[in-house]
């Protein structure tokens, strides 16, 4: 996606935070009198997502508010959103109104809400698949056939280093 944007270690260089911070924890916009269908999402809201410092400084983390050249729209997560790309979309939180630095791991959103099917670190790994299904392939949009999934959706190189001696089936 031609994402227009940040990187997110900028906004976290301006911010000075503390060094007892080890997360950065976001959190959307939830408006019940503008989005009243919102008590119908499933999910709690509003949408709360986490990452560690080290995965947030990363260059490829981005705060995007723009898309193809244009302004974000809405439905892609205007103002400013979130673009995580080596991680599970859900991730990449929308909307974003609230940036804080905490010291402990912050809740998230799947992990509220189905914490065994969705890890806190939600890196894309094809050797380890949901409870539900497998997730060794994937279907591109506009492609017809499925394609092998690749580890870190492809950003192996770039971003392994980040999880060096982590076990990646129990971090998930």
């Amino acid at each position: 996606m031609p994402w227009i944007g940040f990187p997110l270690n900028v906004l976290i260089q301006a911010a000075s935070p503390l060094s007892s911070a080890k997360y950065v924890a976001f959190q959307s916009l939830y408006d019940p009198k503008q989005m009243p269908e919102g008590r119908h999402a499933g999910i709690p809201l509003p949408y709360v997502e986490g990452l560690r410092i080290d995965e947030a400084m990363h260059p490829l983390a981005l705060l995007s508010v723009g898309l193809y050249g244009e302004v974000l729209p809405n439905q892609n997560g205007a103002p400013i959103r979130l673009v995580i790309p080596w991680k599970y979309g859900f991730k990449s939180i929308k909307s974003i109104v609230k940036i804080r630095f905490v010291e402990k791991q912050p809740p998230t959103t799947w992990n509220i809400s189905s914490s065994s099917e969705y890890g806190f670190y939600s890196n894309v790994n094809p050797g380890v698949d949901h409870p539900r299904w497998s997730q060794a392939k994937e279907r591109r949009l506009g492609e017809l056939f499925k394609r092998p999934t690749l580890k870190f959706n492809g950003y192996e190189d770039q971003v392994a280093g980040l999880y060096a001696g982590m076990n990646l089936r129990k971090s998930f």
